[in-house]
C-alpha cells in the first residue's frame, strides 16, 4: 500500500508542476544567457498598466497613448487578435491628432498583420512616431519610460514606450520577456 501511496504522490506533484506552466529552461540552455532575457511571469491585463498614472498634456494624443498600450500588451502577450483590437483602436483615435496620417497607417498595418511577427515588425515604426509625440506634448502626471532591446527586428534594435519601468518585451513576448533596457524616462 505504501509504495501506490508514494506513486500517487510523485504523480500529483509533477502534474501539478506541469500545469502550472513552469517551462523555464535552465540558464546554461538558453542561448542568450547572461543578455538579462529571463522569461516572464504570466501576463498583464491591457486596463493595468494603461491606468498606471500617466496623463499626456495633448488629451487626444493621451487617449490614443491609452491604446499604444493596450496594443504593448497584446505583443507582449503574443495575442494576434487583442493586438488587432488595440491597433484599430489607435488607427480610430490618430484621425483625430495633428498630423496623425503616418499613425493611421502604421495601425492600419498592424491591423490587417496576418501574424505576430508582422505586427511586431509595424510596431516598431508606430513606437518611434509615439516616441516622438510624447517627447513633444509633455506629460501632465507620471513617467513614460522609453525602453530598448537591441535583439529585437533581427539584432536591428527597436525602442517602445511602457508606463513601467519593468522591461516586457512586446518583440519577443515570452521568449525573451525582459530582453531590453530603460533609455530614457520622459517626465
Amino acid at each position: 500500500m505504501k509504495p501506490v501511496i508514494n506513486f500517487a504522490i510523485i504523480l500529483a506533484a509533477v502534474t501539478l508542476f506541469a500545469a502550472c506552466g513552469n517551462t523555464q529552461k535552465p540558464a546554461e540552455a538558453d542561448p542568450h544567457a547572461g543578455h538579462n532575457h529571463a522569461q516572464g511571469e504570466g501576463h498583464t491585463a491591457p486596463t493595468e498598466q494603461a491606468t498606471a498614472g500617466v496623463s499626456i498634456k495633448d488629451d487626444k494624443l493621451n487617449a490614443v497613448y491609452q491604446h499604444y498600450i493596450h496594443l504593448s500588451t497584446a505583443l507582449v502577450n503574443e495575442d494576434v487578435a487583442e493586438a488587432k483590437v488595440a491597433a484599430s483602436a489607435i488607427e480610430l483615435g490618430a484621425k483625430e491628432l495633428t498630423g496623425g496620417t503616418a499613425l493611421v497607417t502604421l495601425a492600419s498595418k498592424i491591423t490587417t498583420g496576418a501574424d505576430i511577427e508582422a505586427q511586431r515588425t509595424v510596431f516598431s515604426d508606430l513606437s518611434n512616431d509615439f516616441i516622438a509625440r510624447v517627447k513633444a506634448s509633455g506629460l501632465n502626471s507620471g513617467e513614460v519610460y522609453v525602453e530598448y532591446c537591441p535583439m529585437a527586428l533581427h539584432d536591428k534594435g527597436a525602442s517602445w514606450l511602457s508606463n513601467k519601468k519593468e522591461i516586457r518585451n512586446p518583440y519577443f513576448g515570452e521568449s525573451m520577456m525582459t530582453c531590453g533596457e530603460v533609455k530614457e524616462i520622459i517626465k
